[in-house]
């Protein structure tokens, strides 16, 4: 074995848990080597160790690169060696240019003073190399999620990458740009690079893996060579939960009701673009106990649709009509949407689905501390009480609810968002994008409570970009496309195939 990385009884521990026990990895040179787990197995742990972001005295064991051992005292250290790490969350400046993201730290200068001529001149080859048309002078705020994940690679080859490790790389991509992103890393590897990859498209890991490595509960679990033998998702799973899992969708049985929600008209402008709309004249409605979906590739208008009805938190010039129960609902603001019954789990939890500094406690019964006050005085045992209870329900794995919610591993996060607006009681739950990010058992238990909620004869609305999810678990979906609906059909009748053929038609009207 020409192995480039060996990773030898790695233990790391924090406060109250173990992450990592006695794990080893080896990788191979030029190589797509794929880490697998459930969330909160220890994954990113691990690659936090091997880049330098858990310094070296901070965790038990041996790194050895190219036949050293090495011990890094910040993630400067591994990245002088060629290690580099590109995090799930994108470490962008977006009022930045692309050539000052790519050069960001690393500027090409004399007696500090930049070399511009030089700057973009490099950019240029290097969003050549990653198949970016785009400007080096392009503000990254001014371009997709996809295309940033490119800038995000051209950086690494920036900073002349030998290894470079990708942290769920295609969570947050449609599945176009998912697929451009993987050709890329198999065009790297017919060059020479080595790759490690972590995500929870199991699809996708067979696709480009060469091997697999398996993580469960901290430890290594087994290692699969996937020219060894056949690998499907079936096979990985099993690895990965220790268990078969014959069904990815939980089945339900449906009894749908009357009308619960609706909107009508619905349009909402642009922010900062007055005039501009980004949701153009909607019709939706929920009936009691349906789940439905909404479709549509990135940009289609999905997400800014759902945050301008919940509350308005997004747009300008709202205009249209929302009902629940035939009575016309008053969703000026935030606290008046969640009053008349809506709850919307955000895309983006870092962000604005918690409060990364505060405990589990505080963050699942944040959006309805009536709930656990008295007086307007808040109740500290019925608080833990309540965070306990849906920390058992929704098995959020941490050593305690007064665990910080920045040092939960992603899925776990997901659940905590899902918990504060379960406790908030909704009558409609919009879920956006509610499994990006998460591994196949914490997916299932999603599905679980979304069945539940129907069952309650409760509304809810997802936006997903796997159409399969989508299949999989909504009794009726729309297909949304630049700011309008422009389908609708019954899930036992979609597919993946007539949801594009939806799109395209339109497109095809256009042109």
């Amino acid at each position: 074995m020409n192995a480039i990385l060996e990773m030898r009884g790695i233990t790391k521990r924090f406060p109250g848990v173990i992450a990592l026990r006695d794990v080893n990895l080896a990788v191979e040179q030029g190589e797509i080597h794929a880490i697998c787990g459930e969330n909160g197995a220890g994954k990113s742990t691990l690659m936090k160790v091997l880049s330098g972001v858990y310094a070296h005295g901070s965790y038990e064991g041996q790194i050895v690169y190219k036949g050293e051992e090495r011990t890094f005292a910040s993630i400067r250290d591994s990245e002088h060696l060629g290690i580099i790490i590109i995090h799930q969350e994108l470490a962008l400046a977006p009022l930045l240019s692309i050539a000052e993201n790519l050069f960001l730290g690393n500027e090409p200068g004399k007696y500090g003073v930049i070399d511009w001529s030089t700057s973009f001149r490099r950019a240029k080859e290097l969003l050549k190399t990653v198949g970016l048309k785009e400007s080096p002078s392009t503000l990254i705020t001014n371009i997709g999620v996809g295309k940033q994940q490119l800038v995000e690679i051209a950086k690494a080859l920036a900073k002349k990458v030998q290894l470079l490790i990708l942290d769920e790389p295609t969570a947050s991509l449609n599945e176009a740009d998912s697929a451009a992103l993987l050709n890329l890393l198999l065009e790297f590897k017919s060059q020479g690079m080595t790759s490690i990859i972590i995500s929870h498209k199991l699809n996708e890991i067979a696709k480009v893996a060469d091997k697999i490595t398996v993580i469960r509960d901290g430890s290594t679990v087994e290692t699969i060579d996937c020219h060894a033998e056949p690998i499907s998702e079936g096979r990985i799973i099993r690895g990965m939960v220790g268990r078969e899992m014959a069904e990815r969708y939980p089945p339900r049985d449906v009894e749908i009701g009357a009308e619960l929600f609706s909107i009508e008209n619905w349009r909402v402008e642009h922010p900062q673009h007055a005039g501009r709309e980004v949701v153009k004249g909607v019709n939706l409605h929920v009936r009691r106990g349906e789940v439905v979906g909404i479709a549509g590739l990135m940009g289609a208008g999905r997400t800014e649709l759902a945050m301008s009805v919940f509350g308005r938190a997004y747009g300008r010039n709202i205009r249209g009509k929302a009902q629940l129960d035939g009575k016309t609902l008053d969703l000026s603001t935030i606290e008046k949407a969640i009053n008349a019954g809506l709850a919307y789990v955000t895309e983006d939890r870092k962000t604005l689905g918690l409060i990364l500094s505060e405990d589990i406690k505080r963050n699942i019964t944040l959006a309805n501390l009536n709930g656990v006050s008295t007086s307007g005085v808040i109740d500290d045992a019925r608080e833990a009480n309540v965070a306990q209870q849906y920390r058992t329900a929704l098995r959020i794995r941490t050593p305690s609810i007064h665990q910080r919610a920045m040092n939960l591993s992603g899925g776990n996060q997901q659940k905590v968002v899902l918990s504060k607006w379960l406790f908030a009681e909704p009558q409609v739950l919009i879920l956006d994008e509610p499994t990006r990010g998460i591994d196949v058992g914490a997916k299932y238990e999603i599905y679980g409570i979304v069945n539940d909620l129907a069952s309650q004869g409760k509304g809810v609305i997802v936006i997903s970009s796997e159409m399969a999810e989508l299949l999989g678990i909504c009794d009726r979906i729309y297909v949304m496309n630049e700011g309008k609906f422009i389908d609708e059909m019954p899930a036992k009748e979609a597919s993946q195939e007539k949801i594009m053929a939806s799109i395209m038609r339109q497109y095809g009207a256009q042109s």
